[in-house]
C-alpha cells in the first residue's frame, strides 16, 4: 500500500505556489477569494484524484467561500495540500474537516498580513527606493520591484511547505487536537495585531463639552502682543514649544473624548469593536450593522454629540 501512495512531488506544489500568487484574480462578493483558491489548487487536484466525478467533487468542495489575506494564505494552502493528500490515500478526512482548517486559519491570519506587508514591509522598501530614485539613481524602483518581490514569492514559498508539513501531521492526528492547537495559535496571533490596530482603525471622538476654564497669563499664547508676519507665527511656535504656553487660547475647553483619552486611550474605539463583534456573532446581518454605523454617526453629527 505505501508503494501505492499518491503523494504531491515538490514541482506539484511549486505549481500550485505559482497559481496562488493570483488568489484575487477572480475576487467576488458573494464567496471572496474561492474561485483563485480553486485555480491554485487544480494542479494538485488533478494528481490526487485520477476520476474525473472525483476530481469535480473535489473543486466544488473548494469553490466554497473564502478569504484571508493572499500572502497569508500560503499555510493555510499548504496544510490543505497535505489534507487532500492523505484523503486521497483513504484517510477518514470528510469535506468538513478539510473547510473547517480553511475557516479556521483564514480568519485570525488575515488580520496579520495587513500590519506586515502592507503597513510595514512595503511601505520601508518604497521610501528606501524612492529615496534612492530622488536622487537620479535608476536602482530605486529597481530595489523596489525585485527586493518585494523575491520577498513577497519566499514567503508565500517556504510558507506554504511549512503549512504542507504541519497538515501531514495533523491528518495523522486528527483526534489528537493538533488544529485546535494551530487554529489557536493563529487566533492569539490574529486578534493581539487586530487588537493594537483598533485604535487607528476605528476613529471615534464625542464632541460635547465638559469644562471651559479661563487660564492664566503666559499659560496660552497671546495673539494680539504677537507681531505680525512671519515674525509672529516664529514668537508664537517658540512660546508653544519652550515657554510654557500649552494652549492656544485663554479658553480652555476639555470635551467628553478628551476625558476618555486621559482615562483609556482608544476605550470608545475598542468598545465599538466588541459591540460589532458580539452583533455579528449573534448573526446580525453585516449590511445592517454598516447601516446602523452610518446612521448613528450622521444623527451624532446632526445633533452635536459626535
Amino acid at each position: 500500500m505505501a508503494e501505492n501512495k499518491i503523494q504531491l512531488t515538490k514541482a506539484d506544489r511549486k505549481k500550485v505556489c505559482f497559481r496562488h500568487q493570483f488568489l484575487q484574480g477572480s475576487w467576488n462578493y458573494e464567496r471572496m477569494q474561492n474561485g483563485g483558491w480553486c485555480f491554485a489548487m487544480i494542479p494538485a487536484i488533478k494528481k490526487l484524484y485520477t476520476s474525473k466525478d472525483d476530481q469535480i467533487t473535489a473543486l466544488k468542495r473548494h469553490l466554497e467561500f473564502y478569504n484571508t489575506h493572499p500572502y497569508v494564505s500560503a499555510p493555510v494552502i499548504g496544510v490543505t495540500l497535505a489534507l487532500e493528500e492523505e484523503r486521497a490515500n483513504g484517510a477518514p478526512i470528510d469535506d468538513v474537516a478539510i473547510q473547517g482548517v480553511k475557516v479556521g486559519m483564514m480568519g485570525p491570519l488575515a488580520g496579520v498580513g495587513d500590519p506586515v506587508f502592507w503597513f510595514t514591509l512595503r511601505p520601508i522598501l518604497g521610501a528606501l527606493g524612492a529615496s534612492l530614485a530622488m536622487s537620479g539613481s535608476i536602482v530605486g524602483p529597481l530595489l523596489f520591484f525585485f527586493a518585494w518581490n523575491i520577498i513577497r514569492y519566499a514567503f508565500l514559498w517556504y510558507t506554504q511547505e511549512f503549512g504542507y508539513k504541519v497538515g501531514s501531521s495533523i491528518a495523522k492526528d486528527l483526534s489528537g487536537g493538533l488544529m485546535g492547537k494551530v487554529t489557536e495559535g493563529a487566533s492569539i496571533l490574529g486578534m493581539f495585531i487586530i487588537g493594537a490596530l483598533v485604535e487607528r482603525w476605528v476613529s471615534i471622538s464625542f464632541t460635547p463639552i465638559v469644562s471651559t476654564v479661563k487660564q492664566s497669563a503666559g499659560a496660552f499664547i497671546d495673539w494680539a502682543s504677537l507681531p505680525s508676519g512671519s515674525e509672529g507665527i516664529k514668537e508664537a511656535l517658540t512660546m508653544y514649544n519652550s515657554v510654557g504656553a500649552t494652549a492656544l487660547d485663554q479658553m480652555k475647553v476639555t470635551t467628553l473624548q478628551a476625558n476618555l483619552d486621559q482615562l483609556i486611550p482608544g476605550l470608545a474605539a475598542v468598545c465599538l469593536t466588541l459591540l460589532v463583534c458580539k452583533l455579528l456573532k449573534k448573526k446580525v446581518s453585516p449590511i445592517v450593522i454598516i447601516l446602523a454605523l452610518f446612521a448613528v454617526g450622521i444623527i451624532g453629527r446632526f445633533c452635536g454629540f459626535m
